[in-house]
């Protein structure tokens, strides 16, 4: 991807067979050798790491990789020191905000969700599963009360979800959160099985409602 070589370990998420890592970079500004950001950077549910890494190689002065799973932690900091940016990319098991220092704070954060929406009784069968379901939009609800408090005062919370998700349950939570979904960008994609599905990624903004 991005014209590198990148490690991948087993049990996390493979970005090759799903479009959403590539758009993430699209809507991020990050995907090519002339993209150019500073500031500090925050990637909830790394998974490999390919989003964090590139926004240190972006120019990003610190950039913190996040996942719940460990196994997805380690593979994010394999690609920082495999790509020379370790010096500045920090890999941190964490279920979302759980594992930063309260003091931290970022210019941008950025969660490629698990949009794909489980009973609230759903028992995950493997780490993996929670790479791309959600029981109950539980994690979705955190993510959109707790992301705002984590910004410097210019900073910006943004997620990526997909109307493969319930775009009514998200807009609804977010409302009872106090918060304003925007939309900054959006494109759609073949996916399925020969492309027989069209899909909409959305790239959201979290406010103040």
């Amino acid at each position: 991807m991005c014209g590198r070589e990148w490690d991948l370990l087993d049990e996390v998420f493979a970005p090759l067979y799903s479009p959403s890592t590539g758009i993430a970079l699209d809507f991020l500004d990050l995907n090519g050798q002339k993209a150019r950001h500073t500031g500090s950077f925050l990637e909830i549910g790394c998974g490999s790491g390919v989003t964090a890494v590139m926004a240190a190689l972006a120019g990003c002065e610190r950039v913190v990789a996040s996942d719940i799973s460990p196994r997805a932690v380690e593979n994010a900091a394999a690609n920082a020191e495999r790509h020379g940016v370790h010096d500045r990319l920090r890999a941190v098991h964490s279920d979302l905000f759980s594992g930063l220092g309260e003091d931290e704070r970022f210019d941008t954060i950025f969660w490629s969700s698990n949009y794909v929406l489980a009973p609230d009784s759903y028992e995950y069968k493997s780490v993996h599963e929670r790479a791309y379901v959600d029981a109950g939009y539980q994690a979705h609800r955190r993510y959109l009360e707790q992301a705002p408090r984590w910004l410097t005062p210019n900073g910006s919370a943004l997620l990526h979800f997909s109307d493969r998700g319930d775009v009514r349950a998200l807009y609804r939570i977010a409302q009872e959160c106090g918060r304003e979904l925007r939309t900054l960008r959006s494109h759609r994609v073949s996916e399925g099985e020969y492309g027989s599905d069209t899909v909409e990624h959305m790239l959201l903004e979290i406010l103040p409602a």
